[in-house]
């Protein structure tokens, strides 16, 4: 299992140039250099919070409502793509290439094409039909959210369920001392590995599909602790204590009697994001993420129940990719990373009046780590395979 202050840690930071090109600040010891001036995100001003108003959209991601919250993107929760990267880098550290590859992602499969926009709730297109993250499931939302609920399970897949928020908040339980309170990633995981059970047992349509499941479920919690944490001198790689995630997950109250308000979601006060160079990034997330799945490869099944609880089969991943991966080979070298990066692309639309530009724009960021990591070529993903599990097939009531 990944632990903070790794040898890994410091060397994928290291592993390919972040976006915004900034030298990778660290002590002599190799840690990352805390820099309160540069890593400060104000919730002051003109970035004070502000509660939606009837008009406004909130949807699954808890980031991302915060940022509207607080005027790092449009108020109204809908946002172009260079309003998305520009804000997840100056709320959160996040790399170019991955805010780059994130709002890309959402526009072309959710959002407004000729804008170039997305909602991070839910709107209705010219054709009333919803659109926006929240509309978004088994495009780009997922089952097995750390807070929010599976879709066919709630019929909600954007509010957070308290049952869930709890055995969360409970895993540090045992830790008497709050200064030492801290929801790394071998808590998350631990915390996925039991939310992961808990949609077989009780979704009968529980769908891990192999973008959705694979690649964007996992960052769901590597981006908690990687992006909420808060940095400080003496934790410059991030500490994530129980009101720092109670104020991301618009939860307030005394632990006797902790309460949900929807879409109230705010960055703390007194709150540091990553340092400069040191910014997570796409290869911060491939190489993470395969990590934690050779740990426990169960995360990479690719598959769902049939229409029955505690029902899941998997799919053979060399039927799933003609044989250029199998269940060995995905987990050798970086593999994992190559299919889901061609796997990502080749679910994108292509030949989209207004897309086309963006969509050059992230190959050039994807085709050099192709590139660079020689991997082998996946031509596409035989998806009628998925069509056997009715949680891939099934569509959300409008």
């Amino acid at each position: 299992m990944l632990t903070e202050g790794t040898t890994y840690d410091a060397t994928l930071t290291n592993a390919y140039p972040n976006g915004h090109g900034q030298a990778i600040k660290r002590t002599t010891n190799g840690t990352v250099q805390f820099d309160p001036s540069s890593q400060y995100v104000s919730t002051t001003g003109t970035h004070a919070f502000v509660p939606p108003g009837p008009n406004d959209s909130r949807g699954p991601c808890p980031g991302l409502n915060a940022m509207a919250n607080h005027g790092y993107i449009p108020h109204s929760g809908i946002a172009t793509i260079d309003e998305f990267a520009q804000g997840t880098y100056e709320v959160f550290g996040m790399g170019s290439d991955l805010s780059l590859f994130l709002p890309v992602y959402g526009t072309a499969l959710d959002g407004d094409i000729p804008s170039l926009s997305f909602s991070i709730g839910s709107i209705l297109s010219p054709l009333l039909l919803p659109e926006g993250l929240t509309a978004s499931h088994n495009n780009y939302e997922a089952d097995v959210s750390p807070t929010r609920g599976d879709l066919y399970e709630y019929d909600n897949n954007y509010d957070v369920q308290m049952s869930q928020f709890l055995q969360l908040y409970n895993l540090q339980s045992n830790v008497s001392d709050p200064s030492k309170v801290n929801y790394d990633l071998d808590v998350l995981t631990a915390f996925r590995l039991s939310r992961f059970q808990q949609s077989i047992d009780n979704n009968q349509y529980f769908f891990n599909g192999p973008i959705t499941g694979v690649l964007v479920q996992p960052a769901a919690y590597q981006f908690i602790f990687r992006f909420m944490a808060n940095k400080s001198q003496e934790y410059p790689e991030g500490r994530l204590d129980r009101e720092v995630l109670k104020s991301f997950f618009s939860i307030t109250g005394p632990e006797d009697d902790l309460v949900y308000t929807p879409g109230q979601e705010r960055i703390p006060d007194n709150w540091y994001k990553r340092a400069i160079g040191d910014e997570y990034g796409l290869v911060s997330l491939l190489l993470e993420t395969t990590s934690i799945g050779i740990a426990h490869p169960e995360f990479l099944s690719v598959g769902g129940n049939t229409g029955e609880v505690d029902t899941f089969t998997g799919v053979d991943f060399a039927d799933l990719t003609g044989g250029v991966f199998n269940a060995t080979t995905l987990l050798e070298g970086n593999n994992l990373g190559c299919f889901l990066l061609q796997g990502a692309v080749l679910a994108l639309p292509t030949g989209v009046s207004g897309l086309v530009g963006v969509l050059d724009q992230l190959e050039g960021t994807v085709n050099p780590l192709l590139k660079q990591w020689n991997c082998p070529q996946l031509q596409e993903i035989n998806e009628s395979l998925l069509e056997n599990y009715p949680g891939f097939s099934r569509q959300p009531a409008n």
